[in-house]
């Protein structure tokens, strides 16, 4: 059987794993609009489900950082295998290593902490003036009707996009910051080209650079539903060997700050002529 298109398959579909030994799990893939290489955002929603699954449901996830080890392909399943590296009184901490019959393609570190009612003060903020995501201004960047993306500038200059699920999900927990971890990886690449040379302002310049994300990190702050519109306010920390840093904060559209996230980012300049 052939693997699906993304467009044809449910996040639901994608975040259902199928127990194959001790802390050991496989998900399916889907195939994407840029060819073989599976998106990164898929894997490590994956792992985290993975690890979630070997933790206490009072336990929620508060961090994640992962690296991207080689590109994952759509001809064949992953499979997850988890370490239970500590469970503390308040936190419990995993490991997973995603691999493919070519080895490992992802490496992550996962943080759950027990609930603790305690002080919650916001500083970060949205842009002022920021368009909404259904203003004609804003571009369409959606790759599948899975994942919708709409793309920006902010009144300062800044670069970032709305994203949202189109698709059901089972008001699971852990399922919204899943949800959410796969929509993160949609956010950083246009902000880590943004300070190259070549970079002219366009939307529509990825053709001109080859990129592939390096590591990513995602801090949890606060739930939210991911099949409603979120903010991603992304900004470049500069170039440097052919690696750019790209750190941004994800915001519901009533301006509640549910995330940050970071990612690291491979950029080399095309040597052909555009």
């Amino acid at each position: 059987m052939s693997t699906p298109p993304i467009g044809a398959v449910e996040l639901l579909d994608l975040l259902r794993l199928e127990p194959h030994g001790p802390d050991t799990y496989v998900a399916i893939t889907a195939r994407y609009p840029w060819g073989g290489r599976l998106f990164g955002g898929q894997v490590v929603a994956q792992a985290l489900r993975a690890a979630a699954a070997t933790v206490d449901e009072a336990r929620p996830v508060h961090s994640l950082h992962s690296y991207f080890i080689r590109p994952g392909t759509h001809d064949e399943p992953v499979r997850y295998e988890v370490e239970r590296l500590r469970d503390g009184r308040s936190f419990s901490t995993r490991q997973v290593v995603a691999r493919q019959s070519s080895g490992a393609i992802l490496n992550l570190s996962a943080s759950f902490q027990v609930r603790e009612e305690a002080v919650d003060v916001q500083t970060a903020r949205m842009p002022e003036g920021l368009p909404g995501p259904d203003d004609p201004a804003v571009v369409d960047f959606s790759w599948s009707r899975l994942l919708q993306r709409r793309a920006t500038q902010t009144p300062d200059g800044g670069l970032g996009y709305w994203i949202r699920l189109a698709s059901p999900l089972d008001g699971d927990p852990v399922t919204d910051v899943c949800a959410l971890t796969f929509m993160s990886d949609a956010a950083p690449s246009r902000a880590a080209r943004s300070p190259h040379p070549d970079y002219v302002g366009d939307l529509d310049d990825r053709g001109r650079f080859q990129g592939a994300s390096l590591d990513h990190a995602v801090w949890f702050h606060r739930p939210s539903r991911p099949d409603e519109w979120h903010w991603f306010d992304t900004r470049s920390h500069g170039l440097a060997g052919a690696r750019g840093l790209v750190t941004g904060d994800v915001f519901t559209v009533d301006g509640l700050h549910v995330a940050t996230i970071a990612q690291q980012v491979l950029l080399r300049r095309y040597r052909r002529p555009d």
